[in-house]
């Protein structure tokens, strides 16, 4: 298989994590573009449902959808049951904490008050989630000798968030919201995972490689787009749709030489 039909996924099945998400349902997309059939799953009927309703006209013959809690095996190994034989899995579940624009939550960010409570749920859905998925779906891909996994990591995997993006007016030094320290964890320790289980499973013919998206916008405020751009050689955040066809090149054969590694896709932001 050569060229452009190396990135064909027809009679592929894909299972995506966190897929009610903003990122979770254009991988989808770019999978069932590419055709394969692609279950999405997430935590939420309601998310799954409005995630079904934007992708039905496109993909209606490819999608399915399963309610799925990736901190929980249980629940895992029953989505594993009834999805059947899945051959590419994208570990895209996380929790991207957010500070209101009221406020809310602005002091919890910071390290001196971030509670242990969030650090453990957080780190239970991005980091465990795909460890737990990756072994469940992983192991049975091993079994057949063949099979993708992709983990969404993210440009703060490689370098640490430049909290000045998040500075407000008026507040102290020590009141100043800031990006909490589990994303980049989290994020971070997704590579040590890729590398993992690319190596523990090469000889089973499962590919493991990771992304690291930079920012998308998403109607952000003004003055973010303006700090951040900044920051970026290329001037500008992500298109919604630009890791498409990342995510095409890494699941499927075109990559068929590629594991344990992380694509850095973030405007030359890390370069700097």
């Amino acid at each position: 298989m050569t060229g452009i039909t190396s990135f064909n996924l027809t009679g592929k099945r894909a299972l995506v994590t966190g897929a009610a998400g903003l990122l979770g349902r254009e991988h989808a997309a770019a999978l069932a573009e590419a055709g394969a059939e692609v279950v999405l799953t997430d935590i939420g009927a309601a998310g799954l449902a409005a995630a079904q309703e934007a992708l039905d006209p496109f993909y209606g013959d490819r999608i399915r959808v399963l309610l799925m809690d990736v901190t929980s095996e249980e629940s895992i190994r029953a989505v594993a049951q009834q999805a059947g034989a899945i051959d590419i899995l994208v570990n895209n579940a996380a929790i991207d904490p957010k500070v209101t624009a009221d406020g809310v939550g602005l002091e919890l960010s910071r390290l001196e008050h971030f509670p242990l409570a969030e650090w453990d749920r957080q780190i239970a859905v991005g980091l465990t989630g795909a460890f737990l998925c990756s072994r469940v779906f992983g192991s049975q891909m091993a079994a057949r000798k063949e099979g993708v996994i992709l983990n969404i990591a993210s440009d703060l995997a490689v370098i640490a968030p430049d909290q000045r993006l998040y500075r407000r007016a008026g507040l102290q030094e020590n009141e100043q919201p800031v990006k909490p320290v589990t994303y980049s964890v989290i994020k971070t320790a997704l590579l040590g995972l890729t590398r993992y289980l690319a190596g523990y499973w090469a000889e089973q013919g499962v590919r493991v490689n990771a992304i690291s998206p930079g920012g998308v916008f998403n109607q952000h405020p003004d003055e973010f787009v303006e700090r951040l751009s900044k920051l970026i050689p290329m001037g500008r955040m992500a298109e919604l749709s630009e890791y498409r066809a990342a995510v095409q090149f890494l699941c499927s054969p075109a990559s068929s030489y590629m594991t344990g590694q992380n694509m850095v896709i973030d405007g030359g932001r890390s370069i700097l």
